[in-house]
């Protein structure tokens, strides 16, 4: 018999992070066993080989964001794994979301996540990273994972490493996409200027019969009628007289608009526009690799004068210079600048905030100037057009000021420079025993110019500027031993370092009013000084950490970590603290039971424990009272008690258990990870109430006085449900659930009310605590509300029973109770990836099921007496007629107060999905281009933000993590079209 053998070669390539490992595996119909390659990731301090983690890390590289047209590399960790929940950005070219890894880490001090770049710790902005420059980043999220950075890890760590170059090719690269920049969130429906004046008349018509019944309704008509204009709204855009405009509640038929440049957002909503490019250049030879790139991005927002422009160019080299040493340097220059929207969530209500005005304002008021006669548009005699300032506006609708002549005339100017530099040498001692050391040092220079206008506003009519200036300089050192020492089946990992780490903090704030010529922001054109202040801070950390790793035969794993911090934001005796963890795993896989199975590829489970810190406080100095400077008294020099501190106050401690599973089926067709954790957070920092008589500057001091958990499962899953040659199919999804709770209080605290939100033993930080609507009585029309136990035996006009319930129409007699949480019962993401032949698809979904969002921006729109303010159409739905059934209150001007308290009328569900990303390519056939020199040709088209479905039209669930709403810049839709060349 003839046995004909044939072999196939086939070339395999595995990346992790800064790392390319190439090689060659021979398969053959003999029963010859396969070389097999371990995949390596990237974890604290190090790499390690994926099969013997034991901690959560979970890895996205640079080909799942790297054609999304992202100005901020946050913006890809949206959807990029379970646990990791996301506030999104807004739409300022350039800004970044908030992420939570995990849960809520803490109250009252930081619950962001520590960034690591390429082993240094980074505190800068992540609009300095250019994402194309990063290979990959790490999630890590168990305290097994991120214990080695001590008091800095409590809320997770993000690993972020760039791109290096690889031996043995030159690669030059060049892509460029273009693309369109809109609004992504609709806006509320608002009623129209002809169902506006009727409505408002049927407000003042029901608010005077109910204070004065005995005149009659005809009397209430008649007041509502002559008052309407001269009342109440100042201004008729209608060709009839005041008095005859709306009529027994309708408007006049004869009515003609005079103009009809009503819209206030037109003017300030554009089509904004994004590009970017990107030139890279890598390569190496066997000692020494390459990475150098240029690039350029300049995104406008679809907000008028808010842009975001990016230079950077890096540079990364590592030298194997002897067999025994390792060098390597990189270094990042960034410069970025742009114009500054106004921030909605600082300025919800302000005058100047764009997003809170033209969405508030009246359908009846132009912005425009226009003849009292002609009705004609007027304008300067430079051809300019006028703005009206509002002398003519209801109460509700900023009369005396033009959000839209306020935003063009002001200025926000952003200047910002980066350095960002990394340097490393590694010395092999022996072959086990590894020494290296890292250096990083980053420099960060940020300028902003604001110039408030002299015409109309907070400055007028001297005009005014701030100049404000900061420099941040951070300097990490480390020094680390690794020893790896194989016995046979046994594998040891050592590790021991060192770390310093120095963060200083330079600000500088002027500002003077009273302009003298025209077209300059320099506050040398400025008469009087009003501000002039500077600040400097510092804060120092000093560690040493250990860990050891251990598995037997890649089957039994064993891992522990210890780290010592001594952090600067606390006083010398409790200043030092310990961070440790444990962990274990068993891979299944590895037992002589399933090594041979084709159907189980891979089975692993994992667990481990372990404590980390957060010292994230609003103050570096928390141990120390302070003394506020600047209250003087002419020439007299004056001071005053700013901050009363507890010296014993120290780090909040994160206690947290996790166990995984991580499977693999079908020969890694399926892969997927279940994981549940338990985060224990002690120490957390409250601030104590103290007596008003005390004198203490907020009436309270700051302690470690509560704890509070996060718990939740996270689940995972990957599946190429079609995988040929020509055509594959990938589908993923990942889902997180979270329960948080305060279980203990001390220092005589029994409650914390914030807002809408109550901190006690057994809620949630983010419960609601409102007062309790129960609806509207179907007799008048009235709101009510569920009445306070105070006043349930009373006796009051305002206090009624309907359906058999004890109501009240007066929202001062309203009973408060926990009213839902803005914490979902289920998030995550789902996508799908499709490839047919040169052709790819891929798309992905963020999800949420559960949890509510306070709708102030709603509640704004729904005023039963609007005074010049705009609203809902919603409003539409209002009681009219006695017994009708709705949850609208009727329209009243004695009674709107109380229909639009704050109460649980205004929660709404949160739910939404969202088509969040999505991308279309075709790659050219490399022989089809060879002959121009090209080895990669590919066009794309790219998608952000595309679709989504709220409860609500307008409502915008991914806002906060607390579930309240702003008038903010929503996020932008972005759509480019590019291509990829490589030569």
């Amino acid at each position: 018999m003839k046995i004909k053998l044939s072999l196939v070669t086939t070339a395999v390539l595995f990346f992790s992070g800064m790392h390319f490992a190439d090689a060659q595996r021979t398969k053959s119909d003999t029963a010859a066993k396969e070389k097999k390659i371990d995949e390596v990731v990237i974890v604290a301090y190090g790499s390690q080989r994926k099969e013997t983690l034991v901690g959560s890390n979970t890895e996205v590289k640079a080909k799942q964001f790297a054609d999304r047209p992202i100005s901020n590399i946050g913006q890809a960790l949206d959807g990029a794994s379970a646990g990791v929940k996301i506030a999104a950005s807004t739409g300022q070219p350039g800004s970044a979301p908030n992420i939570q890894i995990r849960g809520i880490g803490s109250y009252g001090i930081s619950t962001s996540p520590l960034y690591v770049v390429d082993g240094v710790i980074y505190t800068g902005s992540l609009s300095a990273l250019n994402p194309n420059d990063i290979a990959s980043f790490n999630i890590l999220k168990d305290a097994a994972s991120t214990s080695l950075y001590g008091s800095a890890a409590a809320n997770g760590v993000v690993l972020i490493t760039t791109k290096s170059g690889r031996k043995g090719t030159d690669a030059l690269n060049f892509s460029m996409s273009t693309g369109y920049v809109g609004r992504s969130i609709p806006e509320y429906d608002r009623v129209d200027v002809y169902q506006y004046y009727p409505l408002v008349w049927e407000a003042m018509r029901n608010g005077r019969f109910a204070t004065n019944p005995t005149l009659g309704l005809a009397a209430a008509n008649t007041f509502a009628t002559n008052n309407l204009i001269s009342g109440v709204l100042k201004t008729n855009v209608f060709n009839v007289a005041d008095n005859a405009l709306v009529i027994d509640g309708i408007l006049n038929p004869n009515a003609q608009l005079k103009y009809t440049d009503l819209d206030w957002q037109k003017p300030l909503i554009k089509t904004g526009f994004r590009q970017n490019y990107e030139l890279n250049y890598s390569g190496g030879s066997n000692k020494t690799t390459y990475f150098s790139s240029v690039s350029y991005t300049n995104e406008t927002g679809y907000l008028v004068k808010s842009d975001f422009e990016r230079f950077t160019a890096r540079l990364k080299v590592d030298s194997q210079l002897k067999s025994w040493l390792k060098l390597g340097t990189s270094i990042s220059g960034v410069s970025s600048n742009g114009n500054n929207s106004v921030d909605g969530a600082d300025n919800n209500s302000s005058y100047i905030n764009p997003y809170s005005w033209t969405r508030t304002m009246g359908p009846i008021y132009s912005p425009y100037a226009h003849d009292p006669n002609t009705f004609a548009t007027l304008y300067d005699a430079a051809g300019n057009i006028m703005y009206d300032a509002g002398s003519a506006r209801g109460a509700d609708a900023a009369a005396g000021r033009n959000v839209i002549q306020e935003t063009l005339l002001n200025r926000d100017i952003s200047k910002n420079y980066y350095i960002i530099s990394r340097a490393y040498a590694e010395v092999k001692v022996d072959p086990y025993l590894t020494l290296s050391t890292n250096v990083g040092y980053d420099i960060r220079n940020n300028r902003r110019g604001r110039y408030i206008n002299k015409i109309i506003g907070d400055a007028a009519p001297a005009g005014a500027a701030e100049k404000s200036t900061y420099t941040e300089q951070t300097l990490t050192f480390n020094q680390l031993l690794n020893y790896k020492r194989k016995f046979g089946s046994h594998n040891f990992e050592y590790l021991l370092g060192h770390e310093n780490y120095k963060y200083m903090y330079e600000y500088m704030y002027g500002y003077k009013q009273g302009q003298t010529v025209d077209n300059n922001d320099d506050l040398i054109n400025f008469v009087t000084p009003t501000s002039l202040t500077s600040q400097t801070d510092n804060y120092r950390k000093e560690s040493v950490f250990s860990r050891l790793n251990y598995d037997y035969d890649s089957k039994y794993l064993l891992s522990g970590s210890i780290r010592w911090d001594a952090s600067s934001r606390f006083k010398e005796d409790v200043r030092w603290h310990s961070f440790w963890s444990v962990g274990a795993g068993w891979r299944i896989k590895g037992e002589d039971f399933l090594s041979d199975s084709r159907f189980v590829s891979e089975l692993k489970l994992r667990g481990s424990y372990g404590e980390v810190g957060n010292d994230g406080t609003n103050s570096y100095y928390m141990y120390k009272s302070t003394y506020s400077l600047g209250y003087n008294n002419a020439s007299e020099p004056g001071i005053l008690f700013g901050f009363l501190a507890d010296p014993t106050i120290t780090w909040e401690t994160n206690k947290q258990t996790d166990l995984g599973v991580d499977f693999g089926l079908f020969g890694g067709r399926i892969t997927g990870t279940a994981e549940y954790y338990n985060r224990i957070t002690d120490d957390l920092i409250f601030p104590v109430p103290l007596p008003v008589s005390g004198g203490v500057p907020g009436n309270s001091i700051s302690k470690n006085v509560g704890t509070m958990y996060n718990r939740g499962f996270e689940f995972t899953i990957n599946a190429d449900v079609i995988k040929t040659e020509s055509f594959t199919w990938n589908v993923n999804a990942n889902a997180s659930t979270l329960k948080n709770q305060i279980t203990e209080l001390s220092s005589g605290i029994t409650e914390i009310i914030n807002g809408s939100k109550k901190i006690s033993v057994g809620h949630s930080i983010y419960d609601y605590w409102l007062r309790q609507w129960y609806g509207v009585d179907p007799a008048d029309g009235s709101p009510l509300f569920l009445v306070a136990d105070t006043y349930a035996g009373t006796t009051a006009s305002d206090i009624r029973t309907v359906n058999g319930t004890l109501v009240t129409t007066n929202f001062n007699k309203a009973k408060y109770d926990y009213s839902g949480t803005a914490i979902p019962d289920l998030f995550g993401s789902f996508g799908t990836a499709f490839t047919f032949k040169q052709w790819s698809l891929s798309a992905m979904f963020t999800y949420q099921l559960g949890g509510m969002t306070y709708d102030t921006n709603y509640q704004s729109l729904m005023s039963s007496y609007p005074q010049g303010s705009a609203l809902s159409t919603d409003i539409l739905n209002r009681w009219t007629t006695p017994g009708q059934i709705t949850d609208v209150p009727a329209l009243n001007s004695s009674t709107y107060v109380s229909s639009n308290a704050a109460s649980s009328r205004w929660l709404v569900k949160s739910d939404f999905i969202s088509l969040r990303q999505a991308g279309l390519s075709y790659s050219f056939n490399p022989t089809d281009i060879s002959q121009y020199g090209l080895t990669a040709f590919r066009i794309l088209v790219s998608g952000e933000n595309l679709w989504s479905k709220t409860a609500r039209k307008g409502l915008e669930p991914t806002q906060s993590f607390n579930g309240t709403t702003t008038n903010r810049y929503t996020p932008a839709r972005i759509i480019t079209i590019g291509f990829n060349l490589s030569f």
